[in-house]
């Protein structure tokens, strides 16, 4: 388009526009929406709701400083124990919901209770088998290379990280479980 002194009206119109796509205007004025009734004939659906009636309080239960209450209805089944119990009693009592410190102790205290889970895994007749169950066996089987190189893949970036995260924790506990043998043998000596 060539330069000219007096601009053009490049804009259409609201008509030309409501004729030309179809469902402009929707974050239009209500009166102005195409599919905006304003109807007093609707006949009662029935429907209704009343604040339901409240569980006894629970102190113990976690709640966010921002809430006043409790919800009317709230799930005792996994109630906070322990060392991660602890560290998120803290973050619900002491920190805002808009603090990142609040969410990082919410994530620490899961952490905390995975390594505890691992941990009574190991005294149990059945303990967790990182082989089979974190998938490793099942990376050969499913071209494992071939499906990561050349395709794009975001996880790359962090491949190298995730051997450390998975086989981590159990080299930590076995290195812990071989220190504690050695030193529990060596005062029997």
């Amino acid at each position: 388009m060539p330069y000219e002194a007096a601009k053009p009206d490049l804009a259409p119109s609201p008509e030309e526009l409501a004729a030309r796509v179809p469902g402009w205007g929707t974050d239009r004025a209500p009166e102005h929406r195409r599919t905006w009734q304003q109807r007093d004939d609707l006949e009662p659906t029935g429907a209704h709701w009343s604040f339901p009636d409240r569980q006894l309080d629970d102190p113990k239960r976690e709640r966010s400083i921002e809430h006043a209450m409790l919800t009317p209805v709230y799930g005792t089944a996994q109630p906070l124990h322990g060392l991660s119990g602890r560290v998120r009693r803290f973050a619900y009592d002491h920190l805002s919901e808009t603090k990142n410190t609040r969410w990082l102790l919410l994530v620490l205290g899961d952490r905390i209770e995975a390594v505890g889970a691992h941990l009574r895994s190991l005294v149990t007749a059945r303990p967790d088998d990182p082989v089979t169950q974190t998938g490793v066996l099942a990376e050969p089987a499913h071209r494992a290379i071939a499906s990561r190189f050349g395709r794009g893949r975001l996880d790359l970036r962090h491949a190298w990280l995730d051997p450390i995260v998975v086989a981590g924790p159990w080299v930590a506990a076995l290195l812990l479980t071989v220190s504690v043998f050695r030193r529990v043998s060596g005062r029997r000596r």
